[in-house]
């Protein structure tokens, strides 16, 4: 379990993620493009006073439209020019850090009638974001210290199943652990025995599309485990 210290930092990067989303999103306008609006997050995550990336050189992953559907690491991201546009879905992935301390935050945004929207009328965009709500609700209450990397992903994969969803992401996961290295992360993979209680933080990224829908949706969140065992998001 991670030291009140490490609670402390790793919250701090992670509150300076969200707080960006949630500047950003009421900024988007139908001319921007996944260009633009990593441009505007780079700088808004810098001007918080966090001007590096663990992922990378990638500090906002941003995808829309045509490519909402797409799954890529930041190691090969480039962000692309297409128009959001007057309807559209927008996903944002940031990965600040501070020394060896993480954020890992991505959101989805929709957008009707030119304007980004927390109460869409399409109900494809309705039922995507509702689906990863709940989803992050049940597995706060379901998941324990002694649950495996494995056991979560194999959860994971059965409620994404049984919404009528498909898993997008191109390593088929659903998250890893924050560690202090890219290449030091355990991913909520198929047959992954590791506990997720052995390691301090894990993020939590489910990356879903409608079965026969043309969007893909994602909400993602860095959790670990309080003195008691119970499983708090930073």
């Amino acid at each position: 379990m991670p030291t009140e210290l490490q609670i402390a930092e790793h919250r701090k990067v992670q509150l300076a993620a969200k707080s960006v989303l949630n500047r950003l999103a009421p900024l988007i306008t139908p001319d921007d493009t996944e260009q633009s609006i990593a441009a505007k997050a780079q700088e808004m995550i810098r001007e918080a006073g966090y001007p590096e990336t663990w992922y990378y050189d990638c500090m906002a992953l941003v995808l829309l439209g045509s490519r909402s559907c797409v799954s890529v690491s930041g190691k090969d991201y480039s962000p692309a020019d297409e128009s959001v546009g007057s309807f559209n879905l927008i996903t944002i992935d940031l990965s600040p850090t501070h020394k060896e301390y993480w954020g890992d935050c991505a959101r989805s945004f929709v957008v009707e009638n030119g304007k980004v929207t927390d109460a869409p009328q399409s109900l494809e965009f309705k039922n995507g974001l509702s689906f990863l709500r709940q989803m992050h609700a049940q597995m706060l209450a379901v998941v324990k210290p002694t649950t495996t990397f494995g056991q979560l992903f194999d959860w994971t994969n059965m409620r994404i199943r049984q919404g009528g969803f498909v898993n997008l992401d191109y390593r088929n996961n659903v998250g890893h652990s924050i560690a202090t290295t890219r290449e030091e992360r355990q991913y909520i993979q198929a047959n992954n025995s590791v506990k997720l209680g052995d390691v301090p933080f894990f993020s939590y990224e489910p990356f879903v599309r409608l079965k026969g829908g043309k969007w893909g949706f994602k909400h993602e969140g860095i959790f670990y485990f309080n003195q008691a065992g119970a499983l708090e998001e930073l």
